[in-house]
């Protein structure tokens, strides 16, 4: 089964683009809905964060602006959240990998957000970037409710630059050309995979040892 990294700075269109290959079958994992699920009430990053962040649960829930207020432009406090809700999430997501196994799936996307700033790249048989001009990224935040630019800039400063992600790439999905443009080059890059995994499978079943006696 391959693991293809979708990513992509703020702003640049990857939710639409997991929906994309969601609607080409490929199971998507959702690196930011599952830390979500951790925040909500009941979850299980719920007490740790508190504990770490005084203040931030509220309700029963981690509230999430509150949390940002105290990690963001502060890194050892960033790293001490990552340390809580890393080992988490990744327990969430090997429970997608079995299912989509036991489902036969050929491959699956991770829509994780900072996938090269936290080494994850590396673990992945591709990397998928989306992107768009720096200029239609920021009015596209901008238009975001309670968004400012000294905000975003703040966001941007500790995500790997754009030009560098795409330089990283296996595959960049361009979003700036709109919607059809960009479901075109999703097609293009599922169908190459699928032959990707086709060939590997011909090569595996050729270099087969046959069983003794047949």
């Amino acid at each position: 089964m391959l693991l293809i990294g979708l990513t992509g700075s703020i702003g640049m269109g990857k939710s639409t683009t997991a929906a994309m290959f969601r609607d080409h079958g490929v199971p998507v994992y959702d690196a930011d809905a599952a830390v979500h699920d951790l925040y909500d009430v009941g979850g299980a990053a719920v007490e740790p964060v508190g504990q770490a962040f005084p203040g931030v649960v509220q309700g029963g829930a981690v509230d999430r602006e509150l949390l940002r207020q105290q990690v963001l432009g502060n890194p050892e406090a960033l790293q001490r959240l990552n340390a809580i809700v890393h080992p988490l999430v990744g327990l969430d997501r090997q429970g997608f990998f079995a299912t989509a196994q036991a489902k036969g799936a050929e491959m699956v996307v991770l829509d994780v957000p900072l996938l090269f700033e936290t080494g994850g790249d590396g673990r992945m048989d591709a990397v998928v970037v989306v992107t768009a001009p720096a200029h239609m990224q920021r009015e596209r935040v901008l238009a975001r409710p309670g968004m400012t630019p000294e905000r975003l800039d703040a966001i941007l400063a500790q995500q790997l630059a754009d030009a560098e992600k795409r330089a990283r790439a296996h595959y960049v999905v361009d979003t700036s050309q709109g919607l059809d443009h960009a479901r075109a080059q999703v097609t293009d890059i599922v169908t190459a995979l699928r032959e990707k995994v086709a060939q590997a499978r011909a090569a595996a079943a050729v270099e087969a040892p046959g069983k003794p006696g047949h």
